[in-house]
């Protein structure tokens, strides 16, 4: 048991040992690759020198022996283009790129190892790597991928179809000779699909282009349809508006007929309307019966007819012809004795307005009313008071102090009085209820002398006469009991 524990114990202790050393050693690889500063990626266009720059960024503790700057294509082996050595002159052996890549600064030192590379052609484009031998850790190395641009040249065109049923090219998009590969892409309302393909062009570019499908119809002639192409060196899309291209025989209509000439109708109009592609060659006129009537006029696609009478009771024929075929469109006409009665407005049309204006006649009755209300409501009374009630006590009256007649000022008229032996006359809605009974005034009666009734200058004329300009001195007669004569106070008018 023992025995079995320490073989165990031995295997933990191997397994161990060989993390630590795969740890050290990835731990000395990342750090190595940190040492070693590159760019990552250079771009460059054909004909330009580049520089491919590479330093150690420390050296301390290490011994840097020597520097090496490999090519690597993206299909093919390693190949040394520059070899550096501080105890020999610089080396490049043969490559593709020998003759045209260098040390810079001349000389060069093992601290910043860069190399330029002239007049730079599509096939330079690749993995190149800075790669030092040192002591005692070994090699160390960093990687730039230089990417070379060609800026494509860009094309669109459309392909003029007849309308079928059947799929065609209608539209062909390139980007020729371009680095990288350029992406297309279509924009238009047409139904259809695009198909795309690339092929290796000049000196390591790409050729890339594009087709549109669809199954082209008459309504599709006319339609815009765009190539877009996207690279890498341009500042943004270029775009290629176009418009579909669709033949097709004519499409004939004839306009101006309304069923409804009569006998004695003049200058009625037939329109021939055509649409074809390529443009309509001709455009006739012509009946069924083979003759034009006379009183018809016909210029270019309009048939005029001067009067109508039963000679144009026939049926029209326009024939329209292009290089794809020729189309036919007729209209028959029919004479009428009497004009067909014209049609009036229409009845949603009627009901509508009258619908607006019982609203509008319903919102000013609305208003009126509530103006009256208010003005109702903030004016005078408009009730009369009710009269005085009539009594049998032979009290006097008592008067309303606060009740203060106004005298009107105008001439006073002959007082007719007669005497009344029966029931006495009252005028109940002359005044007020309450009269001012404390005067001492005397008291007059309908038996008055008739001579009062035109005083002379020594007479005193009666209580009604007085000239006093206070209207307030009035004068009530004596209690009677019923059956008594008097005389109401004076009235005014």
């Amino acid at each position: 048991m023992a025995r079995h524990d320490a073989r165990n114990w031995s295997d933990c202790t191997k397994m161990i040992g060989l993390l630590c050393l795969a740890a050290s050693i990835l731990t000395q690889h990342g750090s190595s690759g940190q040492r070693v500063k590159v760019e990552p990626e250079v771009l460059s266009y054909p004909g330009q020198t580049v520089n491919l720059r590479c330093a150690f960024s420390d050296a301390t503790g290490i011994q840097l022996t020597m520097v090496t700057w490999i090519y690597e294509p993206k299909e093919g082996e390693r190949i040394n283009i520059a070899v550096f050595h501080p105890s020999f002159e610089p080396n490049y052996p043969n490559s593709p790129v020998k003759g045209r890549v260098s040390f810079t600064p001349s000389p060069p030192n093992l601290a910043s190892p860069s190399i330029q590379i002239t007049d730079v052609k599509m096939t330079d484009e690749g993995k190149y790597v800075c790669e030092y031998a040192t002591y005692p850790i070994g090699n160390e190395q960093g990687i730039t991928y230089l990417v070379m641009l060609a800026k494509p040249q860009n094309l669109a065109s459309v392909m003029t179809v007849e309308a079928g049923t059947k799929p065609v090219i209608v539209a062909h998009c390139e980007s020729v000779d371009g680095r990288p590969a350029a992406q297309i892409s279509w924009v238009t309302t047409a139904n259809g699909n695009a198909t795309t393909a690339s092929k290796a062009g000049a000196d390591n570019t790409v050729t890339v282009s594009s087709d549109y499908y669809m199954t082209p119809t008459a309504a599709d002639n006319g339609k815009d349809i765009s190539c877009v192409v996207t690279h890498r060196t341009q500042v943004k899309a270029e775009s290629f508006p176009m418009k579909l291209a669709v033949q097709y025989p004519p499409q004939v209509t004839i306009d101006g007929y309304d069923n409804n000439w009569y006998l004695g109708r003049t200058n009625v109009v037939l329109t021939c309307q055509a649409s074809a592609n390529p443009v309509p060659l001709s455009i006739n006129w012509k009946t069924m019966s083979g003759e034009v009537p006379d009183n018809v006029q016909i210029s270019g696609k309009e048939l005029k007819v001067l009067k109508v009478d039963e000679s144009v009771n026939t049926t029209f024929v326009c024939e329209v012809k292009n290089s794809l075929g020729t189309t036919r469109e007729q209209v028959t006409a029919t004479v009428r004795e009497t004009r067909l009665p014209v049609k009036g407005a229409q009845t949603g049309s009627i009901i509508g307005g009258i619908i607006g204006v019982i609203i509008i006649l319903a919102i000013i009755g609305t208003v009126i009313a509530m103006y009256r209300k208010y003005k109702n409501n903030n004016g005078p009374p408009k009730y009369k008071p009710p009269p005085p009630k009539k009594t049998n006590s032979s009290a006097s009256r008592v008067v309303n102090s606060s009740y203060v007649p106004v005298a009107e000022e105008r001439p006073l008229q002959t007082q007719n009085y007669c005497i009344q032996n029966g029931e006495p006359v009252t005028d109940l809605d002359a005044y007020p209820d309450d009269y001012d009974d404390a005067g001492d005034g005397e008291h007059y009666f309908s038996a008055a002398p008739s001579g009062w009734d035109d005083p002379g200058n020594s007479e005193v004329p009666p209580p009604y006469m007085n000239t006093d300009n206070d209207p307030q001195d009035y004068h009530m007669g004596p209690s009677v009991s019923r059956g008594e004569s008097f005389v109401s106070p004076a009235m005014f008018v």
